[in-house]
């Protein structure tokens, strides 16, 4: 063979086209074959139910992240609620502790005792119920004021001294007291009728 017999078959470009076309005719065809086979060896019923099963997985997923979100927030929640009245228990138990200073109080100033003691207990009175006010308690105003049940306690009623007195606190004989706007013991009144 001569030279230029050598270089057309080693570099011609319509055979290598034509033999690239034939391998990719084989693989389409294979590739179809295989497609086919699939399809027929997989029956419609099967598919149905993994389908089916998909979505019950699907939806068992959902609801189960919907059930942790709320379980999350309603620990939110509580776990909110318990830092904000944590502390309930405790001011709740010196509450006794302010009613007996300020019956001390009103003891010293009416009877003859020294001013040394009635400002000894004023003092401490103050600290107590600046303390307490520091942590969110306030009193409750109820003297004078109508007569409320989600602040006050009916412990007596009295004829009214006067028709616009009707349904008016006229004594007030416990004090109530509020935790951050919560009411943690109500005020023990005497309401005129």
């Amino acid at each position: 063979m001569s030279k230029k017999n050598k270089d057309t078959k080693k570099h011609n470009p319509e055979e290598s086209t034509q033999q690239e076309q034939s391998v990719n005719e084989k693989t389409q065809s294979a590739a179809d074959n295989a497609q086919a086979a699939a399809e027929n060896a997989a029956p419609a019923p099967e598919t149905d139910t993994l389908r089916a099963e998909l979505e019950a997985a699907n939806d068992k997923y959902l609801r189960l992240m919907a059930e942790f979100d709320n379980y999350r927030r309603r620990t939110a929640r509580e776990r909110l609620e318990l830092i904000e009245t944590a502390d309930k228990e405790v001011l709740t138990g010196f509450l006794p502790v302010v009613d007996d200073c300020e019956r001390a109080l009103d003891t010293l100033r009416n009877s003859e005792a020294s001013e040394a003691a009635v400002e000894g207990t004023e003092l401490i009175l103050n600290k107590l119920m600046s303390y307490l006010k520091s942590k969110g308690v306030e009193k409750i105003d109820a003297k004078g004021k109508p007569f409320n049940t989600d602040e006050h306690e009916a412990v007596a009623q009295f004829p009214a001294p006067a028709p616009e007195q009707k349904n008016i606190v006229i004594d007030v004989t416990q004090n109530g007291y509020k935790l951050r706007g919560k009411v943690i013991r109500y005020a023990k009144v005497v309401v005129g009728i």
